[in-house]
């Protein structure tokens, strides 16, 4: 995805702020209703959670399924919640290209003949997804896996993928990046859209 790095979007935002124009694509407030909105559209489509699990995407997709997680312990019974943390680092297809931190993955049950639920946050070239699906196959055969996003860029995907879930469906030109700031602790949570100057 042509997004910044985690020190980039959360360490430098006044400098982004001034470099290009700025256009809120979520506040605070809508991110707020968006994640219940997609923890309660997977609860229609797997009821009990009964025999699905949720894998967030390391890095940034964590930050939302750690907050969809949190909106569905309020609606299920927390021992119902299979929920595992996937590192795709080595499965990325610009890995020899580029210089990439591991990130850890925590998966500790099975996914053999599961429904897998995988969550990030942007969806835009497909790339990561794709990595995504390899790197899912090192701990199993799932019976089905589905996608949620808290933004899908529909424009520019390079391979045939769809989200499932969608916070929010936008059309973007490839010069413009979204950042999103799920983690921040000192301003409120946004997604932006980024135009440069």
């Amino acid at each position: 995805m042509n997004v910044l790095g985690d020190w980039e979007s959360y360490y430098f935002y006044p400098v982004i702020n001034f470099l290009h124009s700025l256009k809120t694509i979520l506040s605070h407030t809508q991110i707020a209703i968006t994640i219940k909105r997609l923890a309660h559209q997977v609860l229609e489509n797997h009821i009990q959670l009964e025999n699905t699990v949720l894998i967030g995407l390391q890095p940034r997709g964590i930050f939302l399924s750690d907050k969809i997680v949190d909106a569905m312990k309020e609606l299920v019974a927390p021992e119902l919640i299979q929920y595992g943390k996937l590192d795709i680092t080595f499965y990325r297809d610009d890995v020899r290209k580029e210089l990439h931190l591991a990130n850890k993955t925590d998966i500790a049950f099975s996914i053999e003949n599961k429904n897998v639920i995988l969550i990030d946050d942007v969806l835009w070239t497909g790339r990561t997804i794709r990595a995504a699906l390899d790197a899912l196959l090192d701990f199993g055969r799932p019976k089905k896996v589905e996608l949620c996003v808290l933004i899908d860029r529909r424009f520019s995907r390079e391979y045939p993928i769809q989200a499932n879930y969608v916070g929010r469906a936008i059309d973007t030109f490839v010069n413009q990046k979204v950042m999103v700031y799920l983690n921040r602790e000192d301003a409120p949570l946004s997604v932006e859209l980024i135009d440069p100057l």
